[in-house]
């Protein structure tokens, strides 16, 4: 499937983008507090993003094979990327809410390496990142990635489109996607209250923000997904 792909940084924006036709289809976090679908727009939850803990070597847990999230508590998680406002920055804060934890959104922010190059001298400073974000680790750092149970938090990504969009490749892939999708197990998982309700095929999910896209050409026969 050929995909013209773009980046929306707003949910209201490529929200308004498919109700539009600008865009055939939109990953989000559906539904943070305060926001609605609007009517005439679909979404199908399509994938369970499991987060773990990203810290430098000197770091309490740098040795663990796996922490259990409440063990985070009072421990200083970095997240400057925390816009006020977004899906992401929601989850976190329900998440932190709930267990205690200290999401740090003190900027600047300056992107992805500046954060792991920081987290990789400190030996109190940590992130969530998924074993699928695409890293370059920093050169001479051993940085670790370790796996969070009791629960497990995990990032509800969805698929959102117009239910009168009959584009072809746009039905091959909503039905690739939600085919595609690892079962959820009943326990062992945490997502925020309001992407709890969902129906994998139908009007509830949750999603995800792009962070590297490929920009290309687009025929009239291939479908823009932000």
């Amino acid at each position: 499937v050929k995909l013209d792909v773009v980046t929306l940084f707003d949910a209201d924006a490529a929200v308004a983008a498919v109700c539009a036709g600008t865009i055939d289809a939109t990953f989000r976090a559906v539904t943070m507090p305060g926001r609605r679908l609007p009517d005439g727009i679909e979404a199908a939850r399509v994938y369970d993003e499991p987060l773990q803990l990203f810290t430098g070597p000197a770091h309490e847990f740098a040795d663990a094979s796996a922490v259990a999230l409440g063990r985070l508590a009072g421990h200083r998680i970095w997240m400057p990327s925390n816009a006020p406002g977004t899906e992401w920055a929601a989850y976190y804060d329900e998440l932190g809410a709930e267990f205690g934890l200290t999401i740090d959104t003190i900027g600047p922010d300056f992107g992805l390496e500046v954060l792991l190059d920081t987290i990789a001298d400190s030996s109190t400073l940590a992130t969530f990142l998924s074993a699928r974000t695409p890293l370059v680790w920093p050169v001479g750092h051993d940085m670790r990635l370790i796996p969070l149970r009791d629960p497990t938090p995990v990032y509800p990504h969805s698929l959102l489109w117009r239910a009168d969009n009959s584009h072809p490749t746009l039905a091959a892939l909503r039905d690739h996607l939600v085919a595609q999708r690892p079962d959820r197990p009943d326990t062992g998982t945490w997502t925020p209250t309001w992407a709890r309700h969902s129906n994998p095929s139908g009007k509830a999910g949750g999603a995800s923000v792009t962070r590297h896209v490929r920009r290309r050409r687009r025929s009239n026969s291939e479908p823009r997904t932000d």
